[in-house]
Formats: structure tokens, sequence, C-alpha cells
């Protein structure tokens, strides 16, 4: 409590110093310690070499805000979509920290504006800067106030402000719309069969899709709904579709020799003329 107290009083007499004024613009609060912060809008490219011969940048702070960060959204994600299996909100995640998206907040919330780079530096062809500095920002928040902070940070300053959440989710879980349109687009047929539905020890339903394309079985997938099961299949049969160059070639060769075999019943078999 008095730890507390005497921190409140040091950040009022820091609060018109023009540099916690910067960083509170971009943070919704004031730093306490800010040469976490400061280090955390450091380059690599102007890094301070220590009379021990280290160059310090944001790349340590980064390596620590990462992992935060993943954990932070991690949280989130769990307690909102509790009814989600892992594999959704592993995917809602990866939308949420992927490189791209961060490089975007970090420009919103005026992060940009506070980073220290070398003027050889393209920062319009090496945007990740950006990025790489808001995962900074997250270690700093971490070492200088924790966990806490740092979730509140990311649900009232990113997420509420700049990420729908929903409208993420909702554009994750559109696998089986690009598994039919692919199979469309290479004239193809796709059929959901539903394999089976269980009960679970918590009384919970079960269901189990098969995915086929041209009459081949191309994988199963389970899920708490029928359309959560198909969904599921389609993300399998997309990753297996973009991990094997060769895939559209394997369905169309057993396609061809599914119709020789047709073909070459069709030809022994007699005619018989009443």
């Amino acid at each position: 409590m008095i730890k507390n107290i005497l921190r409140k009083v040091r950040l009022l007499s820091k609060t018109r110093k023009e540099p916690y004024l910067l960083f509170h613009k971009v943070l919704g609060f004031y730093p306490d310690k800010i040469e976490y912060y400061q280090l955390a809008v450091r380059h690599k490219s102007v890094s301070i070499l220590t009379e021990n011969g280290n160059h310090l940048s944001n790349e340590r702070l980064e390596f620590l805000g990462d992992a935060v960060l993943n954990s932070v959204v991690t949280d989130i994600l769990y307690h909102r979509y509790e009814n989600q299996r892992e594999g959704f909100l592993t995917n809602t995640r990866s939308k949420i920290v992927k490189r791209d998206s961060l490089n975007q907040l970090a420009v919103e919330i005026g992060l940009d504006k506070l980073v220290k780079v070398t003027k050889y530096v393209n920062t319009h062809t090496n945007n990740n800067i950006y990025g790489n500095a808001l995962e900074a920002i997250m270690g700093a928040i971490y070492l200088d106030y924790g966990y806490k902070k740092c979730k509140k940070f990311v649900e009232q300053r990113l997420i509420r402000t700049f990420v729908n959440l929903d409208k993420v989710a909702e554009n994750e879980v559109n696998f089986k719309s690009k598994l039919i349109e692919w199979c469309q687009k290479n004239r193809l047929e796709s059929e959901f069969v539903l394999v089976q539905e269980t009960l679970s020890q918590a009384n919970k339903h079960i269901f189990q899709s098969q995915l086929t394309i041209q009459g081949k079985t191309i994988c199963e997938a389970t899920g708490a709904s029928k359309k959560e099961s198909q969904q599921n299949a389609s993300r399998i049969a997309l990753e297996l579709i973009q991990s094997n160059p060769e895939f559209l070639q394997e369905i169309s060769k057993s396609d061809e020799k599914e119709q020789e075999l047709i073909e070459a019943e069709e030809n022994q078999t007699p005619d018989i003329f009443v």
C-alpha cells in the first residue's frame, strides 16, 4: 500500500516532463521507470555502446515482449471465446499478433513517432521496425508494472480501440468457404460427410466429419457442432494444399485412374442383346 502511494507521488512529480507526456499519449498511462520505454523505442541501428562493449537496443525487450504479448492475447481469447476449440484460438491469436497487424497497431497508437532509428534505414520498406518496437514496449510495461498492466494495455489501448475481435474471429473461421472456392476454381467436387455424433464424458456432443474431394477422402475432423467439424476439416485440407505443391496433381491423377478403371470394367462387360 505504502509502495503504491510513493509510486503515485513520484509519478505526479514527473508528469509535466516532456518524455513522460510523450509516452503517456502512446500508452494511456505514465511510465514509472521511463528508461525501459526509452530503450524499447531504440532501434539497433542507433544502439548505445556500454563500457562493457555491449550494444544496447530494443532487441532484448522485443524478445521479452513477444512472449508477454502472446500470453496476454491467449488469456483474452481463452476467456472471451469459452466454447471455441484450440485450433480456433490459435488461428485467431496468430491473426492479431502477426507482424503486419503489429506494424499497423504501432502506427495507430503513435508509437512510430517515438522510434529512434538512423536516417539510413528506410522505415517505409522496413516498417517491421514499428511492430518490433510495440513488442519491446510490451516488455517494458512488464518490467515496469507487471503482467496485469500489460493485459490492461492490450485490452484498453489496442483491442478496444483498434481491433474488432469478433470480426477477426469471423474471418478466421471461414475455412470452409476458402476450400469450396479453391475446389470450384480447380473444377473439383467436394463433399462433407457426417461420420458420427457422440457424447463426451462431460455430456457434450462431438461431431466427426469427413471431407472428400473428387470422391477421395482427404481428412476427418471433430467439432462441438457439425459446422465446426466441417470448418476444422477444411482447415486441415487447406494446410495440406498449402504444404504440398503437388496436391492438385495427385487429386487429378487419382481421378484419372478411377475413370480408367470404370472404363475398363465397362469394356469387359459383354453386350446382351435381347
